[in-house]
């Protein structure tokens, strides 16, 4: 790298500068306030941890974005976190191990091998809450309602959210006997929605003429509440797991209708984000102008297992980066600082204590600098009249 190319960052991963540091910064204190409103509990995890940890219940798509390294100390491999919900599962059944609901609530940043669509970076400013410790309806509903709540805290407006279960996918699938290779070819070509690849998986599948009907069908179920009602009808003769899914998202879906009656609620059975670290209700949350989510979550029950404890899980994750970039929120920068000169002189440095207890920025002019008060960002300044120190305009 040449000398003129020293200050360039690696492709996707960002700095954050002045005025939007201030944004972000006040941004991040208003979402903890509200997820502790709520009873959620802030954890602060390591940035890097033992790989096996990190890559605890989460799949292949989890490893190929995790940084790897090896423990000088140890020897053993390292990896930088992708993602913080493994994280919390690990602090949920290690540390705490409560045996009541606990809720759990983090905001940092992770790094990935690359770019994603969740964010468009490498290094997201992740914030999220998770819920362990309950399995109903009554748990992913809190989780759904609180993500709801923090982008109307943001101002981001006119969202919608994506539903989906990945217990029909599984349910029928298991149902087809398809082995790995044939359910992860076949999860692949629904996410796609491509009918063509769809067809010709299940057609070398081995499985009966209903079942890859069943299977076939879910790429056309999308749309309102109404399509559980026809996807009912269309997967009769499935297995009791897949109705099951099918009377939990509508349980859910009633409940929202409650919460946030406002919202728009979208139903596809062929989207199955997380697929491989979901174990029910997925979700995803849209913008109009935006092709990615913009938050995501749903539940994740027993991630815990191998640190002891198999508990029920619920949670979602979303980058306050993208929120930003979302938000017509604007707390404006921050209040216009004082100059004061740098004297030692007691009184002098009695009186600036003072202001910053008020909540004033007062800032020292250095000796030597050329500077004036704008330049420091002040619209006032410290002049001593009549023995006192005054704040005056400049």
């Amino acid at each position: 790298m040449s000398d003129k190319d020293k200050w360039l960052l690696p492709e996707g991963i960002e700095e954050v500068l002045p005025p939007v540091a201030w944004r972000l910064e006040c941004a991040r204190r208003e979402l903890l306030d509200l997820f502790n409103s709520w009873g959620y509990e802030l954890i602060m995890p390591p940035f890097i941890e033992y790989l096996e940890s990190l890559l605890t219940g989460t799949g292949n798509d989890l490893d190929l974005q995790t940084f790897k390294l090896t423990d000088q100390l140890t020897g053993r491999m390292l990896g930088v976190r992708a993602d913080m919900t493994p994280q919390a599962a690990r602090i949920d059944a290690h540390a705490h191990r409560r045996e009541a609901p606990t809720r759990l609530c983090y905001l940092g940043t992770v790094l990935r091998t690359r770019p994603d669509g969740f964010a468009g970076s490498r290094s997201p400013l992740q914030v999220g809450a998770e819920l362990f410790g309950h399995g109903g309806i009554e748990s992913d509903v809190e989780i759904l309602a609180l993500v709801l709540e923090s982008l109307g805290l943001m101002q981001v407006s006119d969202v919608h959210v994506d539903l989906g279960h990945v217990g029909i996918f599984r349910g029928l699938a298991a149902d087809a006997g398809l082995d790995e290779q044939q359910e992860s070819a076949l999860f692949d070509a629904l996410q796609r929605k491509a009918v063509t690849d769809i067809g010709d998986i299940l057609d070398a599948s081995g499985a009966t003429r209903q079942q890859r009907e069943r299977l076939a069908v879910l790429a056309e179920l999308n749309g309102g509440q109404e399509i559980l009602e026809v996807a009912r009808a269309r997967l009769a003769g499935a297995g009791a797991a897949v109705m099951t899914a099918l009377d939990n998202l509508n349980a859910i879906a009633i409940a929202m209708q409650q919460r946030a009656g406002s919202t728009r609620m979208f139903f596809d059975l062929a989207e199955l984000r997380g697929y491989r670290f979901h174990t029910g209700m997925v979700f995803a949350v849209f913008v109009p102008g935006r092709g990615q989510e913009i938050a995501r979550g749903g539940r994740y029950d027993a991630i815990g297992k191998v640190f002891g404890r198999a508990r029920a899980a619920t949670g979602f994750s979303m980058d306050l980066k993208t929120l930003m970039d979302l938000s017509p929120r604007d707390p404006g920068a921050p209040a216009g600082a004082i100059r004061a000169p740098a004297d030692a002189d007691a009184d002098l440095l009695a009186a600036v204590s003072k202001l910053r207890e008020q909540g004033e920025r007062v800032i020292y002019a250095l000796p030597g600098s050329a500077s004036e008060a704008a330049d420091l960002g002040c619209e006032r300044v410290m002049k001593k009249q009549n023995g006192s120190w005054v704040v005056d305009s400049v």
